[in-house]
């Protein structure tokens, strides 16, 4: 048996660990990390024990913890913060705080986990908050409310709306009813974006048919609203959309709030696509217009990051995930995923990688036989290059 105090020094050492970038991979658009930043190893202990051995003289866990993955992002007084799902054995999910000075290691959640405010009494579980720092001042949160299909008898049968909160430092937070899409059923992976659109909030939605299935779904959406206290959109046009026997045929959704540069604004997304071992989501990127965020200007082919090593196993195997990135003042963009709905990783790039990377990276072809020519058009063109530098 372990007493509280050796739980305390194992969790202290965990979080003082110091991080390296993986030398195992290399693609010169991003760096891996070896160790990742946020596991159910990394939840404090007076989270889950007993700590009076009076009360609890085996020093079992009472409340246990299952995973902590898909997380938002953002720099808070100059902190790394997170705010990340956090899985307890009962398969419920809540929110809580960790913050970092930078930003690859040392992550140390805050004392007590997020208390939304409790509106709506129908909601099970809540997840995958992605972080806005508005230009209205408000730092907003939109995240995956979960309920019981009240129409169906399965008890799997549910339904997923886009709620939403608003905060000024991440304690006190303020419940805003759920968004409301009137030609959508269902919503989920909905990012609010940064700055006001024509005078209106601006949302990238997921149009789902149900739970589970995108059915008519075309890809991302992108609908304006009004007025964010009562958020409603009635037409959603599509960005980033699906295509067959590509990452996104299954379905698609927006992931970390996207970033500005000169040139677009850099959206960092997942795909979905079906294989014989089941879903297989990878995250990818595409830019739309600085003027019209709905307008897709850049979509280099293929995947960006996929699940490997050990990332590949986990409660939902074969899964990368976003949704949150931070682009810090010195130029470096942190990427934080998920892997396999079990714990969460950072990649890192510069601003002007991730730019290079997302416009000047071909686009899918969409057929093999084009694909095959894109590749030779490369091949071609480096056995030319490389042939004139042997003769310098």
């Amino acid at each position: 048996m372990r007493s509280y105090r050796q739980l305390n020094e194992q969790y202290e050492a965990l979080i003082s660990r110091e991080n390296q970038m993986d030398d195992r991979f290399y693609n010169g658009i991003y760096d891996r990390w070896i160790h990742p930043v946020l596991t159910h190893e990394h939840i404090p202990p007076f989270w889950m024990y007993d700590a009076d051995p009076a009360a609890n003289p085996h020093m079992m866990q009472r409340l246990g913890i299952n995973a902590v993955f898909n997380s938002g992002a953002m720099l808070l007084d100059g902190k790394f913060t997170l705010v990340a799902r956090v899985e307890g054995m009962d398969r419920k999910s809540f929110f809580a705080v960790a913050q970092s000075d930078c930003g690859t290691e040392g992550f140390r959640f805050w004392d007590y986990p997020v208390q939304l405010p409790d509106t709506c009494p129908e909601e099970t579980n809540v997840y995958d908050m992605r972080l806005t720092q508005h230009e209205d001042g408000w730092i907003y949160g939109v995240f995956c409310s979960e309920s019981k299909d009240p129409d169906n008898q399965d008890l799997s049968a549910a339904v997923a709306s886009a709620g939403i909160v608003r905060t000024r430092d991440l304690k006190n937070w303020e419940r805003l009813p759920n968004l409301k899409t009137l030609r959508s059923p269902q919503q989920r992976n909905v990012v609010l974006h940064p700055e006001f659109v024509d005078g209106k909030y601006a949302f990238y939605t997921r149009p789902m048919d149900d739970f589970i299935e995108t059915g008519s779904g075309g890809g991302i959406g992108f609908g304006l609203c009004e007025d964010i206290t009562n958020a409603v959109i009635d037409e959603e046009r599509m960005t980033s959309v699906r295509r067959y026997h590509t990452i996104t045929e299954a379905k698609n959704g927006a992931g970390a709030v996207p970033i500005k540069t000169d040139r677009g604004w850099i959206h960092i997304a997942h795909g979905v696509r079906n294989t014989a071992a089941g879903l297989r989501y990878v995250i990818y990127a595409f830019a739309t217009d600085l003027a019209d965020p709905s307008k897709v200007i850049a979509e280099p082919g293929g995947f960006m990051i996929a699940p490997l090593y050990e990332e590949r196993v986990g409660d939902v195997s074969n899964v990368a995930f976003t949704n949150g990135a931070i682009a810090a003042p010195d130029g470096r963009v942190y990427i934080y995923y998920a892997s396999s709905d079990t714990r969460l990783h950072v990649a890192t790039t510069t601003l002007e990688k991730l730019t290079d990377y997302v416009f000047n990276t071909p686009a899918d072809p969409l057929r093999s036989p084009d694909c095959v020519k894109q590749r030779c058009q490369l091949i071609e063109k480096n056995l030319e290059y490389l042939k004139n530098m042997k003769g310098e």
